[in-house]
């Protein structure tokens, strides 16, 4: 394997690895302030604001890893009517689409999170800025990930009837 497959594949298992330790710390704050609330009765003030902020990391690297899977790239109902030739330029296509939409959300990602570095959660005592970074970082992934499905080695689409 080359060394953009061993990278590719390195990176992309750490999202993931990442992904899952936020979704899981989620759902553990989540039942915690549930915990809080009705048994101890006495709620927690950092809990909701976790469980939103790994929640909204989750999503943004799972959308990533789904680009990498080729999971959002996907025409099917046109791409199956299309010979092979046609079929390439469609995905050819799709990914400008899709990597010029990414873009732009890097872009405005960066500058919402430049926008909020001052404000702070305070539940939490650190800036929102750390949550509003995942847009960008995703995007930025999600870029990666399209481009390295896209590049790959060509996956038979399955016909649906």
């Amino acid at each position: 394997m080359h060394i953009l497959g061993l990278i590719d594949r390195g990176l992309f298992r750490t999202v993931s690895w990442v992904a899952q330790a936020l979704l899981w710390s989620a759902v553990a704050a989540g039942f915690y302030q549930v915990l809080a609330r009705f048994v101890l009765e006495s709620p927690s003030a950092w809990s909701e604001a976790w469980t939103r902020a790994s929640m909204i990391w989750s999503v943004m690297l799972g959308v990533a890893l789904a680009f990498r899977q080729g999971a959002m790239l996907g025409v099917d109902l046109l791409h199956n009517l299309l010979e092979p030739h046609k079929a390439r330029l469609l995905e050819h296509l799709v990914l400008l689409i899709v990597a010029g939409f990414l873009v732009f959300l890097a872009w405005v990602g960066v500058d919402m999170t430049w926008r909020v570095r001052f404000q702070t959660m305070p539940s939490l005592s650190v800036s929102i800025s750390w949550v509003y970074v995942s847009i960008p970082v995703g995007a930025v992934l999600s870029l990666v990930g399209a481009l390295a499905c896209w590049a790959g080695p060509r996956r038979p689409h399955i016909e649906t009837t």
